[in-house]
C-alpha cells in the first residue's frame, strides 16, 4: 500500500489554490450517476468529497468514494462520528486505506433529527477532534482502541469542517485550532450566505495565523436543487442566509429563473471572498445538481492549474 502522500496533500502543500467538488452518492444502489458526474468533474477539481449520509440515507460513502477512484477522481471520504462507535471508525479507515483512499474528512455529521432519519439512535462515541487525534496516530498510538498502534495504518490526509455561522464565535475559534493541532491539514466551511459575517469571521481567522496552519477552502452552495424550499428551509438548516439572499430566490416565479438567480448569488460570493488575503480555496456543492456546480466552476473561471 502507498505511503506517499496524496495528490490533494501535495497540492496542500504546494500552498496553490484548492478547487474541490462535493458528491452526494445516491439514494439507491445504482453505480450509474456516480460513474457519470465522475465524468463531468474529470479535470475540473483536484479532488472530490464524497459526504457520508449527511442529511439522507443513501449508498455508503466508501463504496462510492471506491467507484469515483475507478473512474480516475481523487476522492475525499467524509466519516462521521453520529452513526459509529470508535471501532467502526477505525476499521472504515483502514478499509479505506486498503482501497487506496487516504484522504479523511472528519466530521460529527448533521443531528439525526434534521434528517429524514428521525427515529434513528446517535453514538457521539467520540467527537471530530478525536477521531482527527486517532487518525493522525493510528500506526503508533491507537490509544484510543487500547492498542499501541496499529502497523501499516495511514498515512492520512486529513481534513475538517469549518463553521463561521455558529455561536459563540469565540469558542468556535478555539475548536477550529483544536482540530488544526489534532491533525487536520485541510478545511472546508459550511456553506457561506452571510458574507459580512464570514469576512469577520475570517479577520479573526488570519489574526490567529490559523490559516498559515491548515489549508481553508469556503463551502459554496447555490441555493437549489429546489431554490425555492431551500430559501424558505433556510433558517432551520442554514441560519447564515440573510433574508435578503432568500428574497432574490424564492421572488422569482419561474424554476429557471429561481436556478439562475442561486447560481448568481453562488458567483457575486465567490469573486468576494477570492479577494480575501490567504483563503486557499472553494469546495463546490450543488445537493445533486451537477450542472449547477459546473456551471459555477465555468463562470467563476476557477480551474485545476
Amino acid at each position: 500500500m502507498s505511503t506517499h502522500a496524496t495528490v490533494l496533500q501535495e497540492r496542500i502543500e504546494s500552498g496553490k489554490a484548492i478547487l474541490l467538488a462535493e458528491i452526494h452518492p445516491p439514494r439507491n444502489a445504482d453505480p450509474a450517476p456516480l460513474r457519470a458526474a465522475a465524468k463531468r468533474y474529470a479535470g475540473k477539481v483536484h479532488a472530490v468529497g464524497v459526504s457520508d449520509n449527511r442529511d439522507r440515507v443513501a449508498m455508503s460513502a466508501l463504496a462510492a468514494a471506491t467507484l469515483l477512484k475507478a473512474e480516475g477522481l481523487e476522492p475525499i471520504l467524509h466519516v462521521t462520528t453520529r452513526d459509529r462507535n470508535r471501532i467502526a471508525l477505525v476499521s472504515e479507515a483502514l478499509g479505506a486505506q486498503a482501497l487506496g483512499i487516504r484522504n479523511l474528512l472528519c466530521t460529527s455529521g448533521t443531528h439525526q433529527t434534521l434528517g429524514s432519519y428521525r427515529a434513528a439512535r446517535n453514538v457521539y462515541d467520540i467527537d471530530a477532534v478525536q477521531l482527527l487525534q486517532s487518525y493522525a496516530n493510528l500506526a503508533s498510538d491507537c490509544g484510543l482502541l487500547g492498542e499501541s498502534g496499529l502497523e501499516g495504518a495511514g498515512p492520512f490526509c486529513l481534513g475538517a469542517v469549518a463553521s463561521p455561522d455558529a455561536d459563540p464565535p469565540e469558542l468556535q475559534q478555539v475548536r477550529l485550532a483544536k482540530k488544526m493541532q489534532a491533525g487536520a491539514k485541510f478545511l472546508v466551511t459550511q456553506p457561506v450566505y452571510d458574507l459580512e459575517r464570514f469576512e469577520g469571521w475570517w479577520k479573526e481567522i488570519t489574526r490567529r495565523g490559523l490559516h498559515e496552519q491548515a489549508a481553508i477552502l469556503a463551502g459554496i452552495q447555490p441555493l437549489s436543487d429546489d431554490p425555492l424550499a431551500h430559501a424558505q428551509a433556510g433558517p432551520r438548516r442554514h441560519p447564515g442566509i440573510p433574508d435578503s439572499l432568500a428574497a432574490r430566490v424564492s421572488s422569482q416565479s419561474d424554476p429557471g429563473a429561481r436556478r439562475a438567480a442561486a447560481i448568481e448569488i453562488a458567483l457575486e460570493t465567490i469573486r468576494r471572498l477570492s479577494k480575501l488575503p490567504g483563503i486557499r480555496g472553494f469546495c463546490i456543492s450543488a445537493d445533486g445538481d451537477t450542472e449547477a456546480a459546473l456551471q459555477i466552476i465555468e463562470k467563476s473561471g476557477l480551474s485545476v492549474d
